[in-house]
């Protein structure tokens, strides 16, 4: 072929290819610059990204009993788009809503948007949902979601697992990982740990059009939800259940340490509730039940409670006073009842018997000497420094601290210093004669009830404490850096020793205030705390540890209104004791004394 022929052959084949390339433009700019349609139909289309809820942590106990896991609940949702002919009647009568609440709740959802849906009834439980699911199916534009919800399996530590519920929005400003209808923890370790515990969410895309309608999903594109991290509690599930079965119908606390460790092992505060009840459907209602009742159930006594610790204060008194030198264990004073008032056919008593026998004129001299010590030749002045001194010794034991606040929502009571009696007197203008109440745990003087179980594990410790704290392990990996610090009180163990001898006869003596708490085959060592209460009857107060050597279990009881620590507080403790150390319970009669005593 010549090159003649190749060349009109290769302009025809040009002029085809630009001829085609002239149609596609031609098209294109038709649908770019005249037609509607493809743009409408890209208008009815968007990318939507569905959330894929991550599995919540769990909380376990120190033996890995579960304590708090995950269970579905299900929401109603509304699409007012696709509700035809919808009798507002006959669905109220179904999920248990007045009609007018109903059509409240419908005309919202439609204001908002006729193609999304919207919740109008949150948190069914499986029970109320299997009782409405088939009869919801006679109702166009309502559908169920599932979503998960905490579930207290076990039925206990309300107080210090906390609140897991919908986020507000203050809580979405606050965190960009949260939308509004997401939940998260609202109080208590629930709170404290929601990073650890929320896990990571995952992700779907779909391709919807403007009425919400799926068109397709873009399954490549998924990323699944990473699961939160477990946490294991330093808890003992089954003490923390026996506790709150003794307290029930009281009011009051018990805090119970691992003395060596620093682990909290019970902590309750009566009234109590179950954490389910402010889940699902009643939450609201439930919620302003505990508010308004008069005990108060949603206050944390225990962490949050504070009040004069009565005598189990004076074995702090001693301890400080044996290492200034002021008094040995075998000085006595006598009981000189002019001064202040006693109990008991004692008339002078070394520490040891002081302590035994909870005698306030031996505390109230014990406490002078320490605090007017000729630091200055002014009687005042020379008490406002000593109590300046006094307070720092005080707050060596943990007292008006927060222990570490490792454990949430921790009050820090209040252990009075010289500035605090200026503004109340004025300067100079009061001395020891004043104060001299704080001596035997009473007048200004403030704790709560775990730094009470604190000062019996310092006891126990001979000397030293761990943080208190809650957690034994997050996901596998431990407990958090620095939560067991080591408080050393820079005292001799010698002193410590001599408190623990009158500790033991509190119990055994039988003159001792303690004698209910007596255990057969376990040494307990306790003391015994009566708080006056003015026009009231007096709060029961008893602090313990056990066994004597090598300690397993420190605690605190307090039961408000009921009188002495030794005849409710002291055998509260004992059967604690008995239940942790041995899983049994050998007094059933004492057992029941407790159980049917209400104040």
């Amino acid at each position: 072929m010549n090159n003649t022929g190749l060349k009109n052959r290769s302009l025809v084949f040009g002029g085809i290819v630009v001829m085609i390339s002239l149609v596609f433009i031609a098209r294109l700019g038709h649908i770019q610059l005249i037609s509607s349609d493809w743009s409408n139909y890209a208008g009815r289309l968007t990318e939507e990204r569905e959330a894929l809820e991550p599995m919540r942590g769990k909380f376990l106990d120190r033996n890995g009993a579960l304590i708090v896991s995950n269970i579905a609940s299900y929401d109603l949702l509304f699409t007012p788009r696709k509700a035809k002919d919808l009798d507002t009647a006959a669905l109220g009568g179904v999920l248990g809503l007045e009609y007018e609440e109903l059509k409240k709740r419908l005309d919202k959802a439609s204001a908002y948007s006729r193609y999304v849906p919207s919740i109008i009834l949150k948190q069914l439980n499986a029970r109320e949902f299997a009782m409405i699911s088939k009869q919801l199916m006679d109702f166009s534009g309502i559908k169920s979601r599932t979503r998960s919800v905490r579930s207290s399996v076990a039925g206990v530590a309300g107080h210090l697992l906390g609140e897991y519920r919908e986020v507000d929005r203050d809580d979405i400003r606050g965190d960009v990982y949260y939308q509004l209808g997401d939940y998260k923890g609202k109080s208590g370790l629930e709170l404290s740990f929601e990073q650890s515990l929320r896990g990571i969410p995952g992700a779907r895309y779909h391709i919807v059009d403007v009425r919400n309608n799926v068109q397709e999903t873009l399954l490549e594109l998924d990323t699944m939800p990473i699961p939160g991290k477990d946490v294991t509690l330093t808890i003992d599930v089954e003490l923390q259940r026996y506790a709150e079965k003794l307290l029930r119908g009281k009011r009051g606390s018990v805090v119970a340490i691992e003395p060596e460790t620093g682990e909290i092992l019970a902590i309750v505060s009566s009234p109590f509730y179950d954490g389910n009840s402010l889940t699902g459907t009643r939450r609201g209602i439930v919620y302003d039940s505990l508010n308004t009742h008069p005990w108060k159930p949603l206050y944390n006594r225990a962490l949050r409670g504070t009040y004069r610790p009565g005598s189990i204060f004076k074995m702090v008194q001693g301890i400080i006073a044996l290492d200034e030198g002021v008094i040995t264990s075998n000085t006595t004073i006598a009981c000189n009842r002019s001064i202040i008032g006693c109990h008991g056919p004692h008339t002078a008593d070394n520490l040891t018997d002081a302590i035994t026998h909870s005698c306030n004129p031996y505390f109230y001299e014990v406490m002078r000497r320490v605090v007017l010590s000729g630091r200055d030749p002014h009687p005042l002045k020379d008490a406002s420094l000593g109590l300046t001194y006094w307070n720092e010794k005080v707050k060596a034991f943990g007292f008006g601290t927060n222990l570490g606040g490792h454990i949430p929502w921790v009050r820090s009571g209040s252990i009075p210093n010289s500035m605090d009696y200026d503004n109340i007197y004025g300067k100079n203008h009061w001395g020891y004669k004043t104060i001299y109440s704080i001596s035997i745990g009473e007048g200004e003087l403030l704790t709560t009830p775990l730094q009470m179980a604190n000062l019996a594990a310092i006891i126990a410790n001979r000397g030293y404490y761990r943080e208190p704290h809650p957690v034994r392990d997050i996901g596998g990996l431990g407990k958090p850096a620095g939560i067991d610090s080591i408080h050393n009180l820079d005292i001799l163990p010698k002193y410590f020793e001599i408190v623990v001898n009158a500790m033991q006869k509190v119990i055994e003596d039988p003159n001792g205030t303690g004698n209910l708490a007596q255990i057969d085959g376990i040494t307990i060592c306790g003391k015994t705390g009566t708080v006056q209460n003015k026009d009231k009857e007096d709060h029961s107060v008893f602090i313990a540890f056990a066994p004597r050597d090598n300690p397993k279990i420190a605690l605190s009881v307090y039961v408000e209104y009921s009188g002495s620590g030794g005849e409710w507080a002291a055998p509260i403790a004992s059967l604690l004791v008995e239940k942790y150390l041995t899983d049994t319970v050998s007094n059933t009669l004492r057992e029941e004394r407790i159980l049917t005593f209400q104040p």
